[in-house]
C-alpha cells in the first residue's frame, strides 16, 4: 500500500496512474484547492477512480487528525507527499499560503510517516532551492542557503525539517528536486500551457529576460520514473535532483510548440522577474546511479502536450 498525497495534481495523477497500473494498492489524498481550475483536477481523478486499487480521500494535510484516521485505516508502508503550494510568482503575493500548506501541511504527513513506522517517506521539493547559485549545473552538494522567493523557502525547510526527522527518528526520508516537468494533464499556470493557450487564442506569449532562459524541461513520465526509483530505495535522508539529461533553450521550446500548433507566436518580451532565474540545469549522476534515465526529448513531449491539450478543450 502507497500513500500518495496531491493525488489529484500534475505529477500525483500521472504517479497514481502508473501505481495502480503497475498492481500496487494506491490511497490517493488531496483538497482540491482552487489554485488553478478544481475541474481539471476532477477530471484527473475521474480516471483514476476507473483503476482498480485506487482510494480518495479529499483532506487538507494540515488537518492531522483527518490525516492520522486516513493513515491507521490503510496502514501505507510507504508515503509520496507531493501535494503543496506550487508556483513560485503565486508566493510573491499570497505567503501565507505556503506557510500553511507547505510549512504546516509537511510537518503533519511528515509526522504522520514517523508514529506509523512507514519504510520510506518520499516527498517534492524543487529546483528553486537554488535560488541564485551561479554554477551550473546544480549539484547535491551546491549550497543552497539563497533563495530567491518564499516558494523556494518553504521547499528548503522541507529539506531540513526531513533530514531532522530523518537523524532523530531513523525515518527514510528522500527528497526530490524537480526540474520544470511538463506534459499531459499539465498545471495550467506552467510555461507550456500558457504558451500553448495564449497562440491558440491569437494572444502574444510574455517571454521573460528577452527569451535569454535554459530550462531542465523534463518529461512527466521520466519524472514518475524517479519517483518510483526512489520509493523503491529507502535510504536516510537523502537528496536528488530529476531532470531531463540537456537543458534546452527557452526559445527552441517555444519553436516545439510553434512546430505542432502550425502558428507562428507573438512574442511580447519582457524583463527578467523577481523570483526567477536565467537557467536551471541539472545534474542527474547521483540518481542515474540508482537506474534513472530520463528518454523524452522535447520534440516528443511537446507534441504529446499539444495533443492532449486539443483533445482535452476540443479545440
Amino acid at each position: 500500500m502507497i500513500l500518495v498525497t496531491g493525488a489529484a495534481g500534475f505529477i500525483g495523477f500521472h504517479l497514481c496512474k502508473r501505481l495502480v497500473a503497475d498492481g500496487y494498492e494506491v490511497v490517493g489524498i488531496d483538497n482540491l484547492n482552487a489554485y488553478y481550475d478544481p475541474s481539471l483536477k476532477e477530471a484527473r481523478l475521474a480516471i483514476l477512480a476507473g483503476f482498480k486499487g485506487f482510494t480518495f480521500h479529499r483532506l487538507d494535510m494540515c488537518d492531522y487528525e483527518g490525516l492520522r484516521a486516513i493513515v491507521d485505516r490503510h496502514r501505507p508502508a510507504r508515503i509520496c507527499h507531493l501535494a503543496a503550494q506550487a508556483g513560485v510568482r503565486y508566493s510573491l503575493t499570497n505567503p501565507f499560503a505556503y506557510q500553511k500548506s507547505n510549512n504546516e501541511g509537511f510537518l503533519s504527513v511528515l509526522e504522520i510517516a514517523r508514529c506509523c513506522r512507514v519504510e520510506n517517506f518520499v516527498y517534492a521539493s524543487s529546483s528553486s532551492v537554488y535560488g541564485g547559485n551561479a554554477k551550473l549545473p546544480f549539484s547535491e552538494s551546491d549550497r543552497v542557503d539563497n533563495p530567491l522567493s518564499l516558494y523556494a523557502a518553504t521547499k528548503r525547510s522541507n529539506e531540513l525539517t526531513a533530514h531532522c526527522y530523518s537523524r532523530l527518528y531513523g525515518l527514510n526520508c528522500s527528497g526530490l528536486r524537480f526540474f520544470t516537468v511538463y506534459g499531459p494533464w499539465g498545471r495550467p499556470d506552467m510555461a507550456l500551457f500558457l504558451f500553448t493557450k495564449a497562440i491558440l487564442e491569437g494572444r502574444p506569449i510574455e517571454v521573460f529576460n528577452g527569451g535569454k532562459m535554459k530550462r531542465n524541461f523534463t518529461y512527466v513520465d521520466d519524472i514518475v520514473d524517479g519517483i518510483l526509483l526512489t520509493l523503491s530505495h529507502p535510504l536516510p535522508s537523502e537528496i536528488y535532483n530529476i531532470g531531463n539529461s540537456r537543458a534546452e533553450d527557452l526559445m527552441d521550446f517555444i519553436g516545439e510548440i510553434e512546430t505542432n500548433l502550425g502558428t507562428k507566436a507573438a512574442i511580447d518580451f519582457r524583463p527578467m522577474q523577481a523570483g526567477d532565474v536565467p537557467a536551471t540545469i541539472a545534474d542527474i549522476d547521483k540518481l542515474s546511479r540508482l537506474g534513472y534515465a530520463p528518454k523524452t526529448n522535447i520534440d516528443a513531449g511537446v507534441k504529446r502536450f499539444v495533443q492532449w491539450y486539443r483533445d482535452y478543450y476540443r479545440v
